[in-house]
């Protein structure tokens, strides 16, 4: 731990900006200085702290550090602001509404190169994918065969009029708002793809993108994925199956602050044909429960490793990662 404590100020104070105040408050080398939103009444209460409308204002300060928890369609270019105003930024997922987004925001960084920048995909760090990532990367089940993928939630009476669901502030769908994760965990232990077919529809709900997405993705070497993004699965629901040489490890459930996407487990088995087992096409399986979410304060805690130089760009949630998930979610998209 350094003795010092990083400066810092939050960029849209909705739900996200809220739960990294919370972040912010439980690190010990991190303190919290300003909060910016249009919404003025959300900063009504905190008059210990300088507040604005105005994120140009909020970077002007004196800050260590800035977190961007704003509309997809604006935060790309308040990182890049906030990148030349000489701040550290850690912004929410996605990281845009298209690759030239981020593209945008890599030549500010590479402007910057003292500078650190990391996006929130927090699911890398939840305890039952940091678990399988140790044992794929062990090497003890082998190489990786093929993945699938499924995350669905219900929708529910306000679905249609979310702001993710307005086209000119999140600029995608389902797939954009919830199935990045998905695809960047996919991505997370298998890497790239080169190959993507896709198909997109808006099969219910009375909204301008997508409420479902398929995709079949494939590796250069042949590793296989399937993603099914989906908000007509009328039951919130997280599963990833990952098959590789000799077993398998499968991600069942995830924490949220809701627990509607059920009790989170990671189901791992070597495989075992008829010559060893009394039981063919059913192997011993093992079981681990995970009851606690410290995803969020894990992210951040990484991000200050960084930005206190414990780690180089190419940490979790880089600019690197960014690139390649928007890439692949574009190529979904048929851009």
């Amino acid at each position: 731990m350094s003795n010092k404590v990083l400066t810092v100020g939050i960029i849209g104070f909705g739900k996200m900006g809220q739960i990294r105040m919370q972040c912010v408050d439980d690190h010990p080398e991190l303190e919290l200085k300003a909060i910016c939103d249009q919404d003025t009444e959300k900063l009504s209460g905190y008059s210990d702290l300088f507040i604005s409308e105005n994120y140009e204002h909020l970077l002007a300060q004196d800050l260590d550090i800035v977190f961007v928890c704003c509309f997809n369609n604006v935060a790309p270019r308040i990182v890049v602001d906030a990148l030349n105003s000489g701040k550290h930024v850690f912004c929410e997922k996605p990281p845009g509404t298209c690759v030239e987004d981020v593209e945008k925001v890599i030549a500010a960084e590479k402007a910057n190169p003292n500078l650190k920048l990391k996006y929130g995909f927090n699911h890398r760090y939840h305890y039952s994918v940091m678990e399988a990532k140790q044992m794929i990367d062990s090497g003890e089940f082998g190489k990786i065969l093929w993945m699938r993928g499924v995350y669905g939630k219900c929708g529910g009476i306000m679905f249609e009029n979310s702001w993710r669901n307005q086209s000119h502030l999140a600029g995608g769908g389902i797939l954009l708002d919830q199935g990045i994760h998905m695809l960047d965990l996919m991505r997370y232990f298998c890497g790239d793809f080169v190959s993507i077919k896709s198909t997109v529809k808006t099969s219910f709900w009375k909204i301008p993108h997508e409420d479902n997405a398929f995709a079949i993705l494939e590796t250069q070497t042949g590793q296989i994925a399937l993603l099914h993004s989906s908000a007509t699965h009328w039951k919130h629901h997280f599963a990833l199956e990952i098959c590789l040489e000799d077993g398998y490890i499968n991600l069942e459930g995830i924490l949220t602050s809701t627990r509607s996407y059920g009790e989170e487990k990671l189901v791992f088995a070597k495989k075992q044909f008829e010559d060893s087992a009394s039981a063919f096409g059913k192997p011993q399986e093992q079981i681990i429960y995970f009851d606690k979410d410290d995803s969020w304060t894990l992210e951040v805690g990484d991000f200050v490793s960084a930005v206190f130089g414990d780690r180089t760009t190419s940490y979790s949630g880089s600019s690197v990662d960014a690139y390649a998930v928007m890439k692949a979610i574009e190529a979904i998209y048929g851009v």
